[in-house]
């Protein structure tokens, strides 16, 4: 796939393919909902169903894996390898946009390239310290994050059932190598149950070098006592959690919180905003501010789109009652700013060099650990 596509549809239509897992927050209202909403009623699928993660064609990106996505890095950073030799498992964001079924079939064409894209764009911010896993999954259409109801719940169970199945396969492939575990949005969301389900509590959580959900709002609360590892505090701290949603000035995250305030989460607690948890990627800690003169590089797209360099210096960032908040000159990413001077589509790509560095010093403090 050409440097040109990759850039068009990942700075141009990113806010299609990523808004649709945070539609909810955004925009709401019946019209939405309406126009959203997938035709019909969920079908359930056997439980043998879905993809077989033992073929090669059921992944997005894996080592050995030709043309593979995660591999690629923009102008200035190097090659895609330092040496690190953790394994990664990232889950992509909603891709699918059509909403004539409640989950993403496997084989539609423009899903499957959107999804490479997101790949390439995100992923690749880890691939210093280790090789990248990244399943391909029946997500659930972003009409299911509007509702509450029992076709939406069996949509996202579904989708989280490819994505557990996958997890299991990728560690029997990834051996005794430290992990990293990346995902944003709806893949945020599904990184949440599997930290429940497959970490929490089991030997797999002390070979987790650092976990990126990234896009979703989690309390400290409410939420990470149940995923068997502790939000970050320090940017020397192997084995724990980073989250954060991205913010610029006046920030007006009402339509987040109005819906995130008071809901109870795992844990059987209320979420609040005073425990949203905001882990600052520039300096890797918790509640953490800088200055733009902290930013290691910004994924930025060239004046035609054939290609990406990394803007050095430009955005400072800090955590300001639970949310991320950018400062200084915001580099030419794209014009898709969220209601709100909401940065979600950029949550990556605003800290993408840095985020780099990050892994690569959890995975070195998970060692000396």
């Amino acid at each position: 796939m050409c440097a040109r596509r990759f850039l068009l549809i990942v700075f141009f239509l990113t806010l299609l393919v990523v808004a649709g897992a945070f539609a909810l927050f955004q925009y709401g209202g019946e019209v939405l909902v309406r126009q959203a909403t997938p035709q019909g009623s969920f079908e359930e699928q056997p439980p043998t169903s879905g993809p077989d993660y033992g073929q090669e064609e059921n992944w997005i990106a894996r080592p050995g894996l030709a043309g593979d996505p995660s591999s690629w890095v923009p102008q200035g950073a190097g090659t895609a390898a330092a040496g690190g030799d953790a394994a990664v498992f990232y889950i992509h964001p909603t891709t699918y946009l059509r909403r004539d079924r409640w989950n993403a079939p496997l084989d539609d064409g423009e899903s499957r390239d959107r999804a490479a894209l997101f790949v390439r764009s995100q992923s690749s911010a880890l691939t210093a310290a280790g090789q990248v896993w990244a399943p391909r999954y029946r997500q659930a259409a972003f009409g299911a994050f509007l509702l509450e109801s029992e076709d939406a719940t069996q949509a996202l169970n579904l989708a989280y059932r490819d994505v557990a199945r996958a997890f299991d396969r990728f560690l029997l492939e990834a051996g005794d190598r430290p992990i990293i575990l990346a995902g944003h949005s709806q893949g945020a969301l599904h990184l949440t149950r599997l930290l429940r389900e497959r970490v929490a509590g089991r030997p797999v959580a002390q070979r987790v070098a650092a976990a990126y959900v990234v896009g979703w709002p989690i309390s400290v609360t409410a939420d990470v006592p149940t995923f068997g590892l502790p939000a970050c505090e320090r940017a020397d701290q192997p084995r724990c959690v980073l989250s954060w949603e991205t913010f610029g000035e006046p920030a007006n995250t009402d339509l987040i919180t109005d819906v995130y305030d008071g809901s109870v989460g795992p844990t059987g607690q209320k979420r609040r905003r005073e425990d949203l948890l905001c882990v600052n990627p520039l300096t890797g800690t918790r509640n953490g501010a800088a200055p733009p003169t902290a930013n290691l590089g910004t994924l930025v797209p060239n004046g035609d789109l054939t290609n990406a360099t990394l803007a050095i210096g430009q955005v400072g960032a800090r955590c300001e009652g639970g949310f991320l908040l950018v400062d200084g000159e915001v580099p030419a990413i794209g014009p898709y700013v969220l209601p709100g001077n909401n940065y979600h589509v950029y949550d990556y790509a605003l800290f993408w060099a840095n985020i780099r560095r990050d892994a690569l010093g959890r995975l070195a403090a998970w060692r000396q650990r």
